[in-house]
């Protein structure tokens, strides 16, 4: 319930951020109902922002071939190693996103995705229609001790261990109100 509460906030953001960039897809109405990639653009990613009292709340959408550099089951021990590789970056927050300040630690860390699940066990799932555009969703909370401090996000490292990723969308809402940004390599700090 608490995730349904915190996605309706950005359920209400203007789109039109999202689609700053040149986008040459013409997409369903219907998905754009929901704050997810609904270009599934390779090379772009969308990350959620929300400041709200000593709670940071970050949640990353992006398609696998940005994270891992496919998006099919990982078969081969290849395949399989780069997507443990990835899981594994993608488990420590504080390391991808860079905080000014803030005194924070992270309380609460999920990463959702089917390569991550058909590396757990194996699934009866239709994998070949499941991991046609397989996408990597992270939900991260962060408490903390002391959020007035917070003044950037910085997001070098993201750009670093995973050079696909070209962009990120980026929706804030903060002590300042809210804000759509684009990140890239060359310009990856955002402001609180």
């Amino acid at each position: 319930m608490r995730r349904l509460l915190l996605a309706l906030p950005f359920a209400m953001l203007p789109l039109s951020a999202l689609y700053a960039s040149d986008h040459d897809h013409e997409h369903s109405h219907a998905h754009e109902e929901h704050a997810s990639l609904d270009a599934h653009e390779h090379g772009v990613a969308l990350l959620n922002v929300v400041l709200d009292g000593q709670a940071l709340e970050l949640q990353l959408e992006s398609p696998a071939m940005n994270l891992v550099g496919f998006e099919h089951a990982a078969e081969s021990e290849a395949d399989k190693a780069k997507a443990a590789a990835a899981r594994s970056q993608l488990q420590d927050p504080l390391a991808l996103f860079a905080l000014s300040a803030g005194d924070c630690s992270v309380s609460e860390a999920e990463l959702e995705s089917p390569l991550f699940e058909h590396d757990e066990h194996e699934s009866h799932h239709d994998h070949d229609k499941d991991s046609e555009h397989s996408e990597i969703h992270a939900h991260y909370r962060l408490d903390c001790k002391k959020p007035g401090e917070l003044k950037q996000l910085n997001l070098s490292e993201l750009f670093e261990r995973f050079p696909a990723t070209e962009k990120i969308q980026v929706q804030l809402i903060g002590p300042n109100g809210q804000q759509g940004v684009e990140l890239t390599h060359a310009q990856p700090t955002l402001s609180f």
